[in-house]
């Protein structure tokens, strides 16, 4: 983002901020039960359909149990983190099958921390203890996944959540490349990202205070050191440009659909602005998509991410578990109240995006205005 554009994004979240403390509520005047006015009688519908909402999940959630709403997600990073010793291990063979699946073990579990650990992490979904939470946060965003948490979490939990699909603050634009034609973009673009992330995390230190700086620059350093210490003393890797390559490899291999899955879930959908952007229930349910189960994206990025984004953005605090099992009464709840539950295919995202690249990706969206829902 560059200086400008952020000194705007700072002066409308200040604004936003300013008008939220004068008004009393985060998105709405205030208006009490005399309003005449048919405009807040509309708001204050909208804020009853997500306080109904709100309930029917909650009573979902208090009816699960511990397992159903945090074990599962626990069950599937400890697995990843025991299949850690045998991806290494792997690497040793000559067998080029049993090297392949080593590769192919050390991608998986790193994509499984580094976006389904570090995503759970970052919105407290991993545990209900602060210090904890902090903890995983550090974890999996800086050692494993190699940025800074402070800015991971203000760019997506307090930008992207805070205002999806809001152009300028979150609208998914930090992953707009328009200086890249749409083959590049989709096909080799991906490639760089475990380049470009420690490189991007560098470059934002800047922003953040001395000590914080330190912190993630030895964190970043433990991982990036460990997994390379690991490949010359565990899996023998004689040639240190050996190692460097298979860390680039394991790094990247789920590079595609990391990408492609950030710009497919929004970009394309309506956009709003700041000052007429629609309440909570529609901007969810009007900028968000789901795409179809994946087995190995449900593994690596989790549910939230994938087939229940749109349940994600509404309750971004739930587990993938949880998102999965809240969806039936999601998907309901908005078609029963007329507001759209988006959901398309990979294939059909990954189509829409080659064949309209330079509408989506190049140029300014247009704003959308939803009237008689603001």
């Amino acid at each position: 983002m560059e200086p400008e554009e952020r000194r705007r994004v700072s002066e409308s979240l200040s604004s936003n901020q300013q008008t939220m403390k004068e008004t009393g509520t985060p998105e709405s005047p205030a208006c009490n039960d005399s309003c005449s006015d048919p405009g807040h009688a509309g708001l204050r519908k909208e804020g009853m359909l997500m306080g109904e909402l709100e309930a029917l999940v909650q009573e979902v959630v208090k009816k699960s149990s511990w397992w159903e709403r945090h074990g599962l997600d626990w069950f599937i990073l400890v697995l990843n983190f025991l299949a850690l010793p045998l991806g290494f291990l792997c690497l040793r063979s000559q067998s080029t099958l049993i090297f392949a699946l080593g590769i192919i073990i050390l991608g998986v579990v790193h994509h499984t921390f580094t976006v389904k650990g570090s995503h759970l992490a970052s919105h407290g979904a991993l545990s209900n203890s602060k210090h904890w939470s902090r903890f995983w946060v550090l974890f999996f965003v800086e050692v494993c996944t190699s940025f800074t948490a402070e800015q991971a979490t203000h760019g997506h939990v307090k930008l992207h959540h805070g205002y999806t699909n809001v152009v300028g603050l979150g609208d998914s634009s930090t992953w707009k490349l328009p200086l890249l034609n749409r083959y590049v973009y989709m096909f080799f673009a991906p490639l760089m990202i475990p380049i470009i992330t420690p490189l991007v995390a560098l470059g934002l230190l800047k922003n953040v205070e001395p000590r914080i700086a330190i912190r993630t620059l030895c964190l970043m350093s433990l991982g990036l050191l460990s997994h390379y210490w690991l490949l010359i003393k565990v899996s023998g890797f004689q040639s240190p440009m050996f190692a460097l390559l298979c860390m680039f490899i394991t790094r990247g291999l789920l590079a595609h659909p990391y990408l492609h899955v950030n710009i497919f879930q929004h970009i394309g959908l309506p956009m709003f602005s700041l000052d007429k952007k629609p309440r909570r229930i529609q901007m969810m349910s009007f900028g968000v998509l789901n795409l179809p189960r994946n087995p190995i994206l449900d593994w690596t990025f989790g549910h939230s991410l994938i087939s229940c984004h749109v349940e994600h953005h509404l309750f971004p605090r739930l587990s993938d578990n949880m998102c999965l099992k809240v969806k039936p009464v999601v998907s309901q709840f908005l078609q029963k109240n007329h507001l759209p539950y988006n959901e398309d295919s990979y294939l059909s995202r990954f189509g829409l995006f080659l064949s309209k690249y330079e509408e989506l990706m190049v140029h300014a969206p247009p704003i959308t205005d939803l009237v008689g829902l603001q």
